[in-house]
Parts: C-alpha cells; structure tokens; sequence
C-alpha cells in the first residue's frame, strides 16, 4: 500500500484578486514580500488565515487602516 500525502493548497487573496502562491515552502510572510513589489500596500498588511476551504488554505492580506497623525498641532 501507497500512501501519498499532498500538502493542501494554499490561495492568498489582496484587494478582491487571488494571487498565485509562489513558492509553497514560503512562509505566508514571504509571499507578503514577494507580492510587496507589485503590491506596495502589501508592506504595511496585515495577514489573516488560514480559513480552511475544503483542501484548500485561504490566506487574505488586509490593509492596514489606520489615520496619519493625530490631529494635534503643535502651538
């Protein structure tokens, strides 16, 4: 008996489009970096998953939100 064992897939979702996992021994931090080039909002993402979807692991990069400053000038 042969017994094969699959690593599950992994997606990584940004801004409503799948991107490809570029290289499956990458951490998900990694691919964040490889992405970053194309993708600069990516630096500052923030990395949730992964949510299990069959045989598949769905990795979303978010946005970091946040406001620039705190409104406080100084007098």
């Amino acid at each position: 008996m042969t017994l094969n064992i699959e690593k599950p897939v992994r997606r990584f979702k940004f801004n409503g489009m799948d991107l490809k996992d570029p290289n499956q021994s990458d951490t998900p931090e990694k691919v964040k970096e490889f992405y970053a080039g194309l993708y600069p909002e990516l630096t500052n993402a923030e990395i949730e998953g992964p949510d299990t979807k069959g045989a598949e692991g769905v990795y979303t990069f978010r946005k970091a939100v946040g406001t620039k400053g705190n409104g406080d000038a100084a007098s």
